[in-house]
């Protein structure tokens, strides 16, 4: 019986959470859409479901994350996390708030945290304002992201705007006095009507503090680096072994390939560096934007590669070239064309013997696992922080995939979770 519930808002955002439990020691699950009511509940310490809610119209995010909590409910959840993406991608009209205020209303708590720190990836709360490595969030490359551009960087002001309810501050000279100051600042907020705590926090050791203060929430909301100090809540009530074998997957013999969606400046780099090692393949959707013509055109291309070769194809772009399709499609159909061609050629490579694929994008990793049938993964160690090898089972056999979020991984990545020479 599962521990810990969580809900995310993509299928990236819910691997960077698994891999975050796996490596503090909770054996986890990773269960891929809304699980049907019937689906049993796996054995697990911890069970993430994968939402594809990040875009979706806030109704829809909100009737998805709320079956999700039933489920996780029935199948004996002590605790709930709430995850979005660690850069807070959701514009004002977003999905974060409605789907928050929603958990909350259902569980029947009048306050929740709000971490979207992981500083392992260069993401950290300070003053209530989140930031990209050295850059306020809106001066980092997520201010032209093709679907949630990011143009303020308070987390209190964009949470405000996407809540009837007020958000309140708990600040970094708080966290560091220690879980007694939390718990007074919590209190103090709460007394004062505020539903939503944004919380400072630069380190990891920021975050285990929190997570201890955070023992006896019902619902917790953030990034993956919020649950880094919840496994330890539940070993100290007896509740929790330390399982030094969570992260190990059986090996998988076959071909791998790597598939790009991302158009982030991190993921844009690792294609650069990995194009010189990698046989790849650009796709150009400009010059040929129907789906099944650009699908006709790379499994000519996947024809004449090597037999067993490890390939690329890349369906990202620069942001002029984002911008130029999305005038000629609209914004929605043209990341639908990528995600649909992606997803299409995921399934042509596993027919073909491929059985490692690694993704790059929330979106069309979503695409990709929901066009091969997958519903649950078995979650493994990291490729990165924030970037675990997962299992899954399927008709052609066994499947590793690496589903990563475009923002993580070094410029070296793809060539990393390949095993290929840097």
């Amino acid at each position: 019986m599962p521990l810990l519930g969580c809900i995310a808002d993509d299928f990236t955002g819910a691997t960077d959470l698994a891999a975050m439990l796996v490596g503090n020691g909770m054996r986890t699950v990773l269960m891929l859409g809304r699980p049907k009511a019937a689906t049993e509940s796996p054995k697990a310490d911890a069970v993430v479901v994968a939402l594809k809610s990040r875009t979706t119209p806030a109704a829809q995010a909100v009737s998805d994350s709320l079956d999700a909590l039933t489920w996780l409910r029935a199948a004996g959840a002590r605790q709930i996390v709430f995850k979005y993406c660690s850069t807070f991608d959701s514009t004002a009209q977003g999905n974060i708030g409605p789907v928050a205020d929603a958990l909350a209303e259902a569980l029947e708590t009048d306050f929740a945290l709000v971490c979207p720190a992981f500083p392992a990836n260069g993401r950290t709360v300070y003053q209530g304002h989140l930031f990209v490595g050295d850059h306020l969030l809106n001066e980092s490359g997520m201010r032209d992201h093709p679907l949630t551009p990011m143009r303020d960087a308070s987390v209190v002001r964009l949470l405000a705007a996407q809540t009837p309810h007020r958000v309140g501050l708990i600040a970094l000279p708080v966290v560091e006095a220690g879980v007694p100051a939390i718990d007074e600042a919590l209190r103090a907020l709460r007394a004062t009507g505020v539903r939503y705590g944004v919380i400072d926090a630069l380190t990891d050791d920021h975050l285990r503090t929190i997570g201890a203060a955070a023992a006896g929430h019902r619902l917790i909301t953030g990034g993956s680096g919020v649950a880094m100090g919840l496994p330890e809540n539940f070993r100290r009530q007896g509740l929790l072994p330390f399982r030094d074998d969570s992260a190990s997957l059986p090996k998988v013999d076959g071909g791998a390939a790597v598939l790009v969606g991302s158009c982030s400046q991190a993921t844009r780099q690792q294609v650069a560096q990995a194009r010189p090692h990698l046989p790849t393949l650009i796709l150009d959707p400009l010059a040929t934007p129907e789906a099944g013509a650009l699908m006709a055109i790379a499994r000519a291309w996947i024809d004449a590669q090597p037999a067993g070769a490890p390939l690329m194809i890349v369906g990202s772009a620069a942001p002029e070239a984002v911008a130029a399709l999305q005038k000629r499609l609209g914004a929605g159909p043209a990341g639908a064309l990528i995600e649909t061609v992606l997803a299409g050629l995921a399934e042509d490579l596993v027919e073909r013997g491929i059985r490692s694929l690694v993704v790059a994008g929330g979106e069309t990793s979503g695409a990709v696992v929901s066009r091969l049938g997958i519903t649950s993964l078995r979650v493994g160690a990291e490729i990165a922080p924030g970037v675990p090898w997962t299992l899954a089972d399927h008709p052609a056999g066994p499947l590793r995939l690496a589903l990563k979020s475009g923002n993580f991984g070094s410029a070296t990545f793809f060539l990393e979770a390949l095993g290929l020479p840097l």
